[in-house]
């Protein structure tokens, strides 16, 4: 296992052959919406930058992340965003925030990721003539439900990505989406398996599988399938009353599909139904679970079920973008109908009906899936490549 000079990182996998090349004082910012996603998906990637002999800078809204991410190293600079605001001046008064940041930052790169960072901050980084990489994770219910909104998203996407140095994108579906709608140079695109999942951390080895417990992990909002999700279970609790149904994820969320708390509320009057919120040791989760579940409308590539697949759970998730690339049908799991919760319940009964050491089988399954197209470093070798190709120019 090697580390860097100031013995504090270990990465072990990487190539150190041109270890600090280039890199001496070389910033990079990276851009998101929520603090907490950069420490909950990027901290594999951070750590590789800082090993490489970058010093990272996190922009974004202050959240009870940030002390985290500075204990990790990273430099955090906040910055207000109203991620579902649709005012224009608003909008407008965040690329003068960003245009301001960048300026004094001066970062080498900016790695960008969700809509308004890589729209209004590629717009300032432009002007300022920084190199960009954009990160396509996901489009969302602007995507999924087709309206006026949807197409001025299309223009707005197109100015700002037009002229980007490099988009990773994580699904076909969204890269062909993109292409087709000519808001992309495709010559300056490419597909990376999500954000990864860390193998080493998120491993278990099970003796055991008695189909009692079945896990959601996501965002309470409609879009995620969490109502079919729920109404599966009443129809699954006809004939199989001990199972138990947990719902991992944040409320209140400012989102048209969110659940209020009110519907939360009737959902927990059924004793086997429990809410457990919002978790950040995700792998105890993950172990006291037997089935994993996401009816999702469509992701970018979701990152819960690469997870779940590294901790060896069986999958039922529905036929969309983002879910799909995960389950082979029949191999790691079951794929079932979006927005339908009878073939979602249909699809988890398989699972239930199953023998033990099919589900064990199944989850094994899993696991080698993700071992071999969802690991971390897949992520992070794409990501070294194409910084240092760029900065290199």
């Amino acid at each position: 296992m090697r580390s860097s000079p100031e013995g504090n990182i270990n990465v072990g996998w990487l190539d150190y052959s041109e270890l600090y090349i280039y890199t001496a004082l070389m910033k990079i910012v990276i851009a998101i919406n929520t603090s907490w996603n950069i420490y909950n998906f990027r901290l594999g990637l951070i750590k590789a930058l800082q090993v490489q002999g970058y010093h990272v800078l996190a922009v974004a809204p202050n959240d009870e992340y940030v002390t985290l991410l500075e204990s990790e190293g990273v430099e955090c600079v906040p910055i207000d965003i109203n991620s579902k605001g649709t005012s224009i001046k608003e909008d407008l008064g965040l690329i003068r925030s960003y245009y301001k940041l960048y300026k004094d930052i001066k970062p080498n790169l900016i790695l960008s990721y969700t809509i308004k960072p890589n729209i209004y901050g590629n717009y300032a980084a432009k002007a300022l003539g920084i190199p960009v990489i954009n990160n396509v994770s996901g489009l969302g219910t602007l995507f999924i439900k087709k309206n006026l909104s949807t197409f001025i998203a299309y223009g707005l996407y197109k100015t700002a990505f037009l002229k980007s140095d490099w988009v990773f994108f994580q699904n076909t579906e969204d890269q062909n989406l993109f292409h087709t709608k000519k808001l992309i140079n495709i010559k300056k695109t490419s597909i990376i398996p999500g954000s990864g999942v860390n193998t080493e951390t998120f491993k278990v080895v099970r003796f055991n599988n008695h189909a009692k417990c079945i896990l959601f992990v996501g965002r309470l909002i409609g879009d995620k399938g969490i109502r079919e999700f729920i109404d599966a279970a009443k129809l699954l609790l006809n004939e199989f009353p001990d199972l138990k149904f947990k719902i991992v994820g944040e409320l209140g969320y400012n989102n048209k599909t969110a659940v209020s708390e009110e519907e939360l509320e009737e959902w927990l009057k059924i004793s086997q139904i429990e809410y457990i919120g919002k978790v950040d040791n995700m792998k105890l989760v993950y172990e006291q679970s037997d089935i994993m579940v996401l009816p999702s409308y469509r992701e970018g590539l979701s990152k819960s079920l690469i997870e779940a697949c590294a901790m060896s759970l069986p999958i039922v998730t529905t036929n969309v973008p983002g879910c799909k690339d995960v389950v082979s049908d029949g191999f790691n799991g079951y794929l079932c109908k979006p927005k339908d919760a009878v073939d979602l319940a249909d699809k988890i009964a398989l699972l239930l009906n199953a023998s033990e050491e099919k589900r064990l089988e199944i989850g094994r399954n899993a696991r080698r899936i993700a071992v071999d197209k969802f690991d971390e470093k897949l992520v992070i070798a794409s990501y070294l490549e194409k910084i240092k190709s760029l900065i290199n120019n």
